[in-house]
Protein backbone atom coordinates (compact mmCIF):
# COMPACT_ATOMS: atom_id res chain seq x y z
CA UNK A 1 0.00 0.00 0.00
CA UNK A 2 1.96 3.38 -1.01
CA UNK A 3 2.61 6.18 1.71
CA UNK A 4 1.91 9.54 1.51
CA UNK A 5 5.63 11.01 1.41
CA UNK A 6 6.80 14.83 1.33
CA UNK A 7 8.48 16.06 -1.70
CA UNK A 8 12.11 17.00 -0.64
CA UNK A 9 12.38 19.95 -3.18
CA UNK A 10 8.95 21.13 -1.48
CA UNK A 11 10.35 21.12 2.13
CA UNK A 12 13.79 21.95 1.82
CA UNK A 13 15.01 18.80 2.85
CA UNK A 14 19.15 18.86 2.78
CA UNK A 15 22.43 16.21 3.62
CA UNK A 16 22.86 17.93 6.85
CA UNK A 17 21.95 15.40 9.94
CA UNK A 18 18.72 15.80 11.47
CA UNK A 19 17.85 14.82 15.12
CA UNK A 20 14.70 12.32 15.58
CA UNK A 21 13.96 11.97 19.12
CA UNK A 22 11.98 8.98 20.24
CA UNK A 23 8.71 10.41 20.45
CA UNK A 24 8.48 11.82 16.74
CA UNK A 25 9.59 8.24 16.05
CA UNK A 26 7.20 6.56 18.21
CA UNK A 27 4.59 9.18 16.20
CA UNK A 28 5.64 8.22 12.97
CA UNK A 29 4.86 4.44 13.81
CA UNK A 30 1.59 5.30 14.97
CA UNK A 31 0.92 7.17 11.39
CA UNK A 32 2.66 4.48 9.26
CA UNK A 33 0.12 1.58 11.48
CA UNK A 34 -3.01 4.06 10.79
CA UNK A 35 -2.42 4.31 7.50
CA UNK A 36 -2.19 0.22 6.66
CA UNK A 37 -5.79 -0.19 8.68
CA UNK A 38 -8.88 -0.66 7.35
CA UNK A 39 -10.32 3.30 8.19
CA UNK A 40 -7.59 4.58 5.86
CA UNK A 41 -9.00 7.84 4.61
CA UNK A 42 -8.06 10.82 1.84
CA UNK A 43 -8.04 12.76 4.83
CA UNK A 44 -5.75 10.95 7.18
CA UNK A 45 -3.59 11.16 4.21
CA UNK A 46 -3.75 14.83 3.73
CA UNK A 47 -2.73 15.01 7.96
CA UNK A 48 -0.32 12.90 7.60
CA UNK A 49 1.89 14.49 4.94
CA UNK A 50 0.93 18.22 7.04
CA UNK A 51 2.51 16.10 9.97
CA UNK A 52 5.95 15.52 7.88
CA UNK A 53 6.32 18.81 6.45
CA UNK A 54 6.45 20.44 10.03
CA UNK A 55 10.12 18.87 9.88
CA UNK A 56 12.81 17.13 8.43
CA UNK A 57 13.15 15.02 11.39
CA UNK A 58 9.62 14.15 11.13
CA UNK A 59 10.10 13.20 7.34
CA UNK A 60 13.24 10.99 8.16
CA UNK A 61 11.40 8.82 11.13
CA UNK A 62 8.13 8.66 9.04
CA UNK A 63 10.34 7.34 5.59
CA UNK A 64 12.59 4.77 7.94
CA UNK A 65 9.34 4.00 9.81
CA UNK A 66 7.69 2.75 5.89
CA UNK A 67 10.57 1.11 5.22
CA UNK A 68 10.84 -1.41 8.28
CA UNK A 69 6.84 -2.04 7.75
CA UNK A 70 7.81 -3.06 3.92
CA UNK A 71 10.74 -4.96 4.61
CA UNK A 72 10.80 -6.25 8.07
CA UNK A 73 7.10 -7.41 8.17
CA UNK A 74 7.56 -10.06 10.73
CA UNK A 75 9.56 -8.19 13.32
CA UNK A 76 8.50 -8.32 16.59
CA UNK A 77 9.23 -6.30 19.53
CA UNK A 78 12.08 -8.37 20.97
CA UNK A 79 14.58 -8.69 17.71
CA UNK A 80 14.10 -4.34 17.55
CA UNK A 81 15.57 -3.84 20.22
CA UNK A 82 18.39 -6.69 19.93
CA UNK A 83 19.11 -4.90 16.59
CA UNK A 84 19.06 -1.64 17.58
CA UNK A 85 21.43 -2.35 20.56
CA UNK A 86 23.86 -4.77 18.28
CA UNK A 87 23.88 -2.44 15.09
CA UNK A 88 24.56 0.71 17.24
CA UNK A 89 27.89 -0.86 18.66
CA UNK A 90 28.50 -1.92 15.25
CA UNK A 91 28.57 1.64 13.66
CA UNK A 92 29.59 3.00 16.90
CA UNK A 93 27.33 6.25 16.11
CA UNK A 94 24.59 7.41 18.44
CA UNK A 95 21.31 6.29 19.15
CA UNK A 96 19.71 8.29 16.26
CA UNK A 97 22.09 7.38 13.67
CA UNK A 98 20.54 6.99 10.48
CA UNK A 99 21.15 3.50 10.03
CA UNK A 100 20.28 2.99 14.03
CA UNK A 101 17.26 4.90 13.29
CA UNK A 102 15.46 2.55 10.96
CA UNK A 103 15.40 -0.37 14.45
CA UNK A 104 14.57 2.24 16.59
CA UNK A 105 11.37 3.32 14.22
CA UNK A 106 11.08 -0.77 14.30
CA UNK A 107 10.11 -0.46 17.66
CA UNK A 108 8.10 2.22 18.14
CA UNK A 109 5.82 0.68 15.21
CA UNK A 110 5.76 -2.74 17.36
CA UNK A 111 4.67 -0.57 20.21
CA UNK A 112 2.10 1.00 18.39
CA UNK A 113 0.91 -1.88 17.00
CA UNK A 114 0.71 -3.63 20.00
CA UNK A 115 -1.54 -1.06 21.84
CA UNK A 116 -4.06 -1.06 19.02
CA UNK A 117 -4.61 2.45 19.21
CA UNK A 118 -4.79 5.58 16.43
CA UNK A 119 -3.31 7.68 18.83
CA UNK A 120 -0.01 8.93 19.59
CA UNK A 121 0.99 6.26 22.02
CA UNK A 122 3.69 8.39 24.81
CA UNK A 123 5.38 4.68 25.17
CA UNK A 124 8.25 6.51 27.28
CA UNK A 125 6.39 8.93 29.48
CA UNK A 126 3.10 6.47 31.14
CA UNK A 127 0.50 8.29 29.50
CA UNK A 128 1.17 11.96 29.39
CA UNK A 129 0.38 13.83 26.40
CA UNK A 130 0.29 17.58 25.06
CA UNK A 131 0.50 19.66 22.49
CA UNK A 132 2.45 22.84 21.89
CA UNK A 133 1.35 26.26 20.90
CA UNK A 134 -1.45 25.96 18.19
CA UNK A 135 -1.06 22.11 17.86
CA UNK A 136 -3.53 19.66 17.96
CA UNK A 137 -4.05 15.79 19.00
CA UNK A 138 -6.32 13.33 18.58
CA UNK A 139 -5.37 10.28 20.85
CA UNK A 140 -7.35 6.95 21.05
CA UNK A 141 -7.50 5.18 24.06
CA UNK A 142 -7.57 1.52 24.84
CA UNK A 143 -10.98 1.75 25.59
CA UNK A 144 -11.67 3.31 22.67
CA UNK A 145 -12.20 6.64 23.57
CA UNK A 146 -11.00 9.47 22.03
CA UNK A 147 -9.90 12.37 23.19
CA UNK A 148 -8.79 15.28 21.19
CA UNK A 149 -6.19 17.84 22.54
CA UNK A 150 -6.44 21.62 21.55
CA UNK A 151 -3.30 24.28 21.47
CA UNK A 152 -1.07 24.11 24.37
CA UNK A 153 -2.70 20.93 26.47
CA UNK A 154 -0.76 18.82 28.98
CA UNK A 155 -3.21 15.31 29.81
CA UNK A 156 -1.77 12.70 32.10
CA UNK A 157 -4.13 9.38 31.34
CA UNK A 158 -4.74 6.79 33.79
CA UNK A 159 -7.06 3.62 32.51
CA UNK A 160 -7.75 1.56 36.02
CA UNK A 161 -9.29 -1.46 36.54
CA UNK A 162 -12.02 0.24 38.02
CA UNK A 163 -11.98 3.36 36.95
CA UNK A 164 -10.42 5.31 33.93
CA UNK A 165 -9.00 8.73 34.39
CA UNK A 166 -7.72 11.79 33.04
CA UNK A 167 -6.25 14.74 34.88
CA UNK A 168 -6.05 17.84 32.51
CA UNK A 169 -2.86 19.95 34.19
CA UNK A 170 -3.97 22.68 31.72
CA UNK A 171 -5.36 23.78 28.58
CA UNK A 172 -8.34 22.12 26.75
CA UNK A 173 -9.44 18.58 25.71
CA UNK A 174 -12.79 17.23 23.75
CA UNK A 175 -14.01 13.59 24.78
CA UNK A 176 -16.00 11.22 23.40
CA UNK A 177 -16.26 8.70 25.91
CA UNK A 178 -16.83 4.39 25.06
CA UNK A 179 -19.41 2.88 26.82
CA UNK A 180 -18.24 0.87 30.11
CA UNK A 181 -20.73 1.00 32.79
CA UNK A 182 -18.11 -1.01 35.15
CA UNK A 183 -15.68 1.67 34.81
CA UNK A 184 -16.91 5.45 34.90
CA UNK A 185 -14.60 8.19 33.08
CA UNK A 186 -13.32 10.58 35.18
CA UNK A 187 -11.58 13.96 34.50
CA UNK A 188 -9.96 15.75 36.50
CA UNK A 189 -8.70 19.79 36.18
CA UNK A 190 -8.14 21.83 39.64
CA UNK A 191 -10.34 20.72 42.60
CA UNK A 192 -13.20 19.41 40.23
CA UNK A 193 -14.10 16.09 38.62
CA UNK A 194 -15.99 15.49 35.66
CA UNK A 195 -17.95 11.65 36.20
CA UNK A 196 -19.56 10.11 32.98
CA UNK A 197 -19.67 6.74 31.49
CA UNK A 198 -20.34 7.25 27.93
CA UNK A 199 -20.77 10.72 26.79
CA UNK A 200 -18.63 13.70 24.46
CA UNK A 201 -17.72 16.94 26.42
CA UNK A 202 -15.42 19.51 26.37
CA UNK A 203 -12.79 20.49 29.52
CA UNK A 204 -11.27 23.44 29.77
CA UNK A 205 -8.55 23.81 32.46
CA UNK A 206 -6.41 27.50 32.54
CA UNK A 207 -4.24 27.74 35.61
CA UNK A 208 -2.95 31.08 35.38
CA UNK A 209 0.15 32.48 36.68
CA UNK A 210 1.11 35.61 38.65
CA UNK A 211 -1.72 35.61 41.45
CA UNK A 212 -4.19 35.20 38.66
CA UNK A 213 -7.00 33.24 38.99
CA UNK A 214 -7.98 29.75 37.56
CA UNK A 215 -10.78 28.82 35.64
CA UNK A 216 -12.73 26.00 34.68
CA UNK A 217 -15.09 25.11 31.71
CA UNK A 218 -17.16 21.75 31.27
CA UNK A 219 -19.10 22.01 28.39
CA UNK A 220 -21.70 19.13 27.75
CA UNK A 221 -22.44 17.60 23.87
CA UNK A 222 -24.00 14.27 24.82
CA UNK A 223 -25.17 12.31 27.61
CA UNK A 224 -25.14 13.36 30.77
CA UNK A 225 -22.05 14.10 33.18
CA UNK A 226 -21.97 14.76 37.13
CA UNK A 227 -19.63 17.65 38.07
CA UNK A 228 -18.13 18.08 41.17
CA UNK A 229 -15.37 18.05 43.90
CA UNK A 230 -12.29 15.71 43.80
CA UNK A 231 -11.83 13.76 46.42
CA UNK A 232 -9.25 14.60 48.76
CA UNK A 233 -8.60 17.70 46.20
CA UNK A 234 -8.44 21.28 46.95
CA UNK A 235 -8.53 24.43 45.11
CA UNK A 236 -11.26 25.44 41.96
CA UNK A 237 -14.65 23.23 42.80
CA UNK A 238 -18.68 23.70 43.21
CA UNK A 239 -19.51 23.87 46.41
CA UNK A 240 -21.72 20.67 45.58
CA UNK A 241 -22.45 18.28 42.85
CA UNK A 242 -24.05 19.51 39.64
CA UNK A 243 -26.09 17.43 37.40
CA UNK A 244 -25.45 18.56 33.68
CA UNK A 245 -27.22 17.94 30.69
CA UNK A 246 -27.03 17.77 26.82
CA UNK A 247 -25.80 21.81 26.08
CA UNK A 248 -24.87 22.81 29.39
CA UNK A 249 -22.29 24.46 30.22
CA UNK A 250 -20.52 25.28 33.66
CA UNK A 251 -18.31 28.05 34.33
CA UNK A 252 -16.21 28.33 37.19
CA UNK A 253 -13.84 31.37 38.02
CA UNK A 254 -11.01 31.64 41.19
CA UNK A 255 -12.98 34.82 41.28
CA UNK A 256 -16.24 33.60 42.91
CA UNK A 257 -14.12 30.96 45.83
CA UNK A 258 -15.10 31.45 49.44
CA UNK A 259 -14.30 30.28 52.80
CA UNK A 260 -14.77 26.73 52.10
CA UNK A 261 -12.82 26.99 49.02
CA UNK A 262 -15.69 26.48 46.97
CA UNK A 263 -16.17 28.53 43.44
CA UNK A 264 -20.04 29.23 42.39
CA UNK A 265 -21.15 27.62 39.01
CA UNK A 266 -22.81 29.40 36.36
CA UNK A 267 -24.56 27.28 34.37
CA UNK A 268 -25.62 28.40 30.54
CA UNK A 269 -26.08 27.37 27.40
CA UNK A 270 -23.90 28.13 24.59
CA UNK A 271 -23.66 27.83 21.09
CA UNK A 272 -22.48 24.22 20.95
CA UNK A 273 -20.48 24.73 17.42
CA UNK A 274 -18.97 27.49 18.22
CA UNK A 275 -17.61 25.95 20.82
CA UNK A 276 -15.81 23.35 19.75
CA UNK A 277 -14.89 25.31 16.51
CA UNK A 278 -11.17 25.26 17.25
CA UNK A 279 -11.35 21.44 15.87
CA UNK A 280 -12.49 22.99 12.47
CA UNK A 281 -9.33 25.69 13.75
CA UNK A 282 -11.28 28.06 13.81
CA UNK A 283 -12.07 30.63 16.29
CA UNK A 284 -15.74 32.42 16.30
CA UNK A 285 -16.53 35.82 18.06
CA UNK A 286 -20.04 37.11 18.55
CA UNK A 287 -20.18 40.34 20.28
CA UNK A 288 -17.39 39.76 22.41
CA UNK A 289 -15.02 42.29 23.82
CA UNK A 290 -11.72 42.67 22.10
CA UNK A 291 -9.72 41.96 25.24
CA UNK A 292 -11.40 38.60 25.30
CA UNK A 293 -11.12 38.38 21.78
CA UNK A 294 -7.44 38.99 21.89
CA UNK A 295 -7.06 36.21 25.03
CA UNK A 296 -8.34 33.73 23.01
CA UNK A 297 -6.52 34.04 19.56
CA UNK A 298 -3.31 34.47 21.40
CA UNK A 299 -3.28 30.77 22.67
CA UNK A 300 -3.18 29.57 19.34
CA UNK A 301 -0.32 31.69 18.32
CA UNK A 302 3.56 32.39 19.33
CA UNK A 303 3.22 36.05 18.14
CA UNK A 304 1.72 37.42 20.57
CA UNK A 305 -0.99 40.49 20.15
CA UNK A 306 -0.55 43.17 22.91
CA UNK A 307 -3.67 46.12 22.99
CA UNK A 308 -1.66 49.51 24.13
CA UNK A 309 -3.18 51.37 26.31
CA UNK A 310 -6.21 48.71 26.95
CA UNK A 311 -7.90 50.72 28.76
CA UNK A 312 -9.19 53.07 25.86
CA UNK A 313 -9.93 49.70 23.72
CA UNK A 314 -12.22 48.33 25.95
CA UNK A 315 -15.61 48.93 24.73
CA UNK A 316 -14.73 47.80 21.12
CA UNK A 317 -16.51 44.30 20.46
CA UNK A 318 -15.67 41.62 18.25
CA UNK A 319 -17.98 39.38 15.89
CA UNK A 320 -16.72 37.24 12.94
CA UNK A 321 -14.58 33.41 12.38
CA UNK A 322 -11.37 33.78 12.52
CA UNK A 323 -8.35 31.43 11.63
CA UNK A 324 -6.57 29.78 14.66
CA UNK A 325 -3.04 30.93 14.79
CA UNK A 326 -3.05 33.31 12.10
CA UNK A 327 -2.95 36.26 14.64
CA UNK A 328 -1.74 38.66 11.32
CA UNK A 329 -4.51 38.03 9.91
CA UNK A 330 -6.98 38.51 13.10
CA UNK A 331 -4.81 42.11 13.97
CA UNK A 332 -5.15 42.93 10.45
CA UNK A 333 -9.10 42.54 10.46
CA UNK A 334 -9.66 44.24 14.03
CA UNK A 335 -7.28 47.27 13.14
CA UNK A 336 -9.58 48.06 9.61
CA UNK A 337 -12.90 47.23 11.26
CA UNK A 338 -12.31 49.80 14.69
CA UNK A 339 -9.74 52.03 13.04
CA UNK A 340 -6.99 50.74 14.71
CA UNK A 341 -3.05 51.31 14.35
CA UNK A 342 -0.96 47.78 14.03
CA UNK A 343 2.42 47.93 14.36
CA UNK A 344 4.76 44.74 14.34
CA UNK A 345 7.23 45.02 17.37
CA UNK A 346 9.60 43.03 18.97
CA UNK A 347 7.95 40.05 17.83
CA UNK A 348 4.77 41.15 18.74
CA UNK A 349 1.66 42.57 17.26
CA UNK A 350 0.64 45.89 18.98
CA UNK A 351 -2.92 47.85 18.29
CA UNK A 352 -3.74 50.86 19.56
CA UNK A 353 -5.79 53.67 18.86
CA UNK A 354 -4.22 56.31 16.45
CA UNK A 355 -1.96 59.06 17.99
Amino acid sequence: MGQPRAAAAENGMSDAPVRVTPEIAAEAAVWVTRLHGPQRTRQMEQECLAWQQRSAAHREAFECCTDVWEGVPRVTLASAFVASKSQARHEGGGFWHRGTLRWASAAALVLAVIAGTAGYQHWRDHGVYATGVGEQQLVVLDDGTRMTLNTDTQVRVDLESRQRAVSIRSGEALFEVAKDPLRPFVVRAGGSEVVAIGTVFAVRFEAQAGGAKDTLTVTLIEGQVALQPAAGASGLAPARTVRMVAGDRVRLSGSEIGPERSAKAALDRPNLEQVVAWKRSEAVFDDVSLFDAVSEMNRYSRTPITLLRPSGLADLRVSGIYRTGDAAGFASAVAALHGLQLRDRDGRLELSKPQ
